[in-house]
């Protein structure tokens, strides 16, 4: 019997964190065939879901999957999110959380492509690494802020823009 990854466990465990804080959890996906989410969102492959409890409906985070209802642009969508796609989960208002690396569909892992900040020589490769997102992941997370009606402007007023970049924290 093969064990069951600590991936999913984690996951769960963050979120809660984020939620018990008064955060909001974000997760960074990488999208394929097999992740359902409006493909309008979806940047260089990858996509920022705000997943707190105001944005989400029904949200069910299992060992497998992550599904739940949100709204994209005033319309709502059912999300579904293989948990082997997950890049990170973190908290959008202090950036701590932690990043994954990216299974192939052969269930070895792979480099995610995320930016080369997330390289950690003393880490072991299959290893979660805790992560602070950058001033860019907070602009992609306000971009595809999933229980809005479009990109929320960043406090300077300006709208957010660019790809999710994070950082290791040790």
């Amino acid at each position: 019997m093969q064990e069951i990854s600590t991936k999913p466990y984690l996951l769960r465990a963050l979120y809660e964190w984020c939620t018990d804080n008064g955060y909001t959890p974000h997760i960074a996906v990488r999208v394929d065939n097999q992740t359902r989410v409006p493909r309008q969102f979806v940047r260089d492959n990858e996509i920022v879901l705000n997943i707190s409890f105001e944005a989400t409906s029904q949200l069910q985070m299992g060992n497998e999957w992550i599904e739940f209802s949100a709204r994209f642009s005033g319309k709502s969508h059912k999300i579904e999110v293989p948990i082997a796609n997950i890049l990170a989960i973190y908290a959008r208002e202090n950036g701590q959380g932690m990043a994954f690396p990216v299974e192939s569909a052969g269930g070895e892992a792979q480099d995610s492509g995320a930016d080369a900040e997330l390289v950690d020589e003393t880490a072991s490769p299959a290893a979660p690494r805790a992560v602070e997102a950058s001033p860019a992941a907070d602009a992609a997370a306000a971009k595809a802020e999933s229980a809005t009606d479009g990109p929320q402007p960043d406090d300077d007023g300006t709208k957010g823009g660019g790809r999710a970049r994070l950082k290791i924290v040790k």
